[in-house]
């Protein structure tokens, strides 16, 4: 844990978003669209088809997961294990990436996605450059203690790229939270909520304590007492996972900065209605 004396200043909503314009919502008054794993509703998640949909839709960023093949390549695929979701059997860090793009990631979802590949994150940099901003959520949970590195290979490519002011990284992990701001101070980190790990601190000391720039939670847990704190503290702040109009109503209501969903068109059209209604 960093202790407080040597945390980050909070950062305001106007200094954080002193990035590019890929990385704010297109419309005014509007919040962040994040295309959760892709346009995951319509299309297998976290696959090329599901990212190319993101964009179709006019998401504003692209959420995905990145873990590592077992000879240290950045992956990107959400479960530790390969049955759900693939042709594959067994945990995805025992598979070399040779092995894993020779699984099927699609057919689970339905015939016309057969043969679709679990993609690598440099290949999902080179789709998304100059085209929309990408939530990098990192998977430490799923990367053995002797493999490790995966934040370091996952800042390099996203700098190789040239994309360092288009991602924002995540993590439950919050060790991972405070290594990606050693690694660079610059590069902008959400810290996931992780109840087993907050001891009940409000979002204010966790993004203090952990040196993040904004703070990522469930619908569930976004409660009035954490709304009021963020709200006073400036915290840039995105909540997840919403498909349902009713609770999108809510969140833009609330003022938040962005909202996961598996269907962006939907919220594009939740939002398009309120905006109109004010």
């Amino acid at each position: 844990m960093v202790p407080l004396s040597m945390a980050a200043p909070i950062i305001t909503m106007s200094q954080h978003y002193r990035f590019p314009k890929l990385f704010q919502p297109k419309k005014k008054d509007d919040c962040i669209v994040i295309a959760h794993r892709g346009a995951s509703a319509y299309y297998p998640e976290n696959t090329m088809a599901a990212f190319r949909g993101a964009v179709a839709m006019n998401s504003d960023m692209i959420e995905l997961d990145v873990m590592l093949s077992s000879d240290g390549v950045p992956v990107v695929f959400h479960d530790a294990r390969l049955e759900e979701h693939t042709t594959g059997r067994g945990l995805l860090t025992d598979y070399s990436l040779p092995a894993l793009r020779a699984l099927d990631a699609g057919s689970w979802f339905g015939s016309p996605f057969a043969g679709s590949r679990i993609p690598t994150l440099e290949e999902v940099l080179e789709f998304a450059s100059d085209t929309i901003a990408l939530n990098i959520e990192i998977k430490t949970e799923a990367v053995s203690k002797q493999q490790g590195g995966v934040e370091e290979k996952c800042l390099e490519l996203v700098e190789a790229h040239g994309m360092k002011e288009h991602v924002l990284f995540s993590s439950f992990d919050y060790r991972a939270v405070t290594h990606l701001k050693t690694l660079d101070p610059a590069v902008p980190v959400a810290l996931l909520y992780n109840r087993s790990l907050s001891n009940g601190k409000m979002p204010s000391n966790l993004v203090a304590t952990y040196r993040a720039d904004a703070f990522n939670c469930s619908y569930r847990e976004f409660t009035k007492k954490w709304r009021k704190n963020i709200r006073e503290h400036k915290i840039p702040h995105f909540v997840y996972t919403v498909d349902r109009p009713r609770q999108m109503r809510k969140l833009l209501a609330a003022g938040v900065d962005g909202i996961f969903t598996n269907k962006p068109d939907l919220l594009q059209s939740v939002a398009a209605q309120w905006r109109a209604s004010k």
